[in-house]
């Protein structure tokens, strides 16, 4: 069904004015509580209308969440193309990433709304799914293109790699730059130019990491639980939190929904649980890291490999941070430690091997937000990773965190 709206008032500035207000107002909330929070009551009250009004302009919800995400996506795709006349890949990479940092800051300073969070888009409806992924695979594409003509295979595997390493990275930049202060962006983005430009491993260093042990679950989540656990994890990743109901985990497992319940009170819960565990697993991943022997670059690195082995090919992958705002505020915050934990430890492992010189002088607390962002996003790229070597994937994908975007 379109939207029921008068084609001559649509015409009007004033159609338009509120039309952008209530696009404004429902950003702000999918990024607060994500889709499944969007409520016409909580957009028409920002916007001192009511719920009436509210639907003449979108008649159903989901028309309202489609328009905030295009026009997100409109917002990106506008920047991906100013970049993209810039005669360099280099070129093309800083302006595209100044383009971002410059986007924050307006917002910071409450001079621009924020672009919307897109990670429910895969739990929409047909149409409207196929419609917004197209229109991410189009964007993707074209920052694809930032890297040059593709070459053979393994040029085209890599110049993929490198576009969803940039991209995610702008994505996650909303769980690291609100830590700094606006004045200090200039500086954050060149720290974060010079990552993507050189990576955290010396030139002409060699990647030859040791795979660790990766438990797949943890204390009492044997059985059972870590069966939910899994699923849940796996469908989260794939369909996001909205997509990833309560009806289709038990289907998946066979069991009914009184078993469900019987191990947890809410999926909100389970949702708890799946991010506990991935956190665990990963800073257990992370010490036996730690205790390898050889150098503080070879320990990092086993941990990548490792890590970025569970998202490309392992039967149960690290939960990705999609499903973070639908969570209540309170579990959010405890979710938002856990992931600082680690974050740390990443950037503790870089000034490790600062110090000792087998790790190339750059911010080590930014470049641990390079590394979180690119593990988390892993996940994404399963199907581009399993049309190659698992070895060669795992290497591709590192090599833009060790030697950044553009080595050869």
């Amino acid at each position: 069904m379109a939207e029921a709206v008068d084609l001559d008032d649509a015409k009007t500035p004033r159609f338009q004015e509120k039309r952008e207000r209530i696009l404004d107002a429902a950003t702000l909330l999918i990024n607060r509580r994500g889709l499944k929070g969007l409520t016409f009551v909580d957009v028409a009250e920002k916007v001192g209308l009511n719920t009436t009004s509210v639907t003449y302009y979108f008649r159903r919800k989901e028309m309202l969440a489609a328009a905030v995400l295009h026009r997100t996506l409109d917002r990106i795709e506008a920047m991906a193309d100013a970049a993209a006349a810039e005669a360099t890949p280099q070129a093309r990479v800083r302006a595209y990433v100044t383009a971002n940092f410059d986007l924050h800051a307006r917002v910071a300073r409450l001079q621009e709304t924020p672009v919307a969070i897109i990670s429910d888009v895969r739990a929409m409806k047909p149409p409207l799914r196929t419609e917004l992924l197209d229109r991410y695979l189009t964007i993707f594409r074209k920052l694809r293109a930032y890297f040059g003509p593709p070459g053979d295979d393994r040029q085209r595997a890599l110049s993929t790699a490198r576009a969803h390493a940039l991209l995610q990275n702008m994505f996650w930049l909303s769980a690291w730059l609100p830590e700094y202060g606006v004045e200090d962006y200039p500086r954050a983005r060149d720290r974060l130019i010079d990552i993507f430009e050189h990576g955290f491993a010396p030139a002409g260093a060699t990647w030859a990491p040791e795979l660790l042990p990766v438990p797949k679950t943890t204390g009492h989540t044997q059985g059972m639980p870590g069966h939910y656990l899994r699923t849940a994890t796996e469908l989260i990743n794939e369909r996001g939190y909205r997509g990833a109901s309560v009806d289709e985990i038990v289907a998946q497992l066979n069991v009914t929904k009184g078993s469900f319940y019987h191990h947890h009170d809410a999926k909100d819960d389970l949702v708890l649980d799946c991010f506990r565990q991935s956190h665990l697993r990963t800073a257990l991943v992370q010490q036996a890291g730690v205790a390898l022997e050889g150098d503080h670059l070879h320990r990092l690195n086993s941990v990548i490999a490792t890590l970025l082995g569970v998202q490309f090919f392992g039967d149960f992958p690290l939960l990705r941070s999609t499903a973070l705002q639908a969570l209540p505020g309170e579990w959010r915050s405890d979710v938002i430690e856990q992931s600082g934990r680690i974050a740390r430890r990443f950037a503790g492992m870089l000034i490790d091997g600062i110090n000792e010189g087998t790790v190339r002088a750059c911010d080590p607390l930014i470049a641990s937000q390079v590394i979180m962002a690119s593990l988390n996003a892993a996940y994404d790229l399963k199907k581009w990773a399993s049309g190659i070597d698992a070895d060669e994937a795992v290497a591709l994908y590192a090599s833009t965190l060790t030697h950044g975007l553009f080595a050869d």
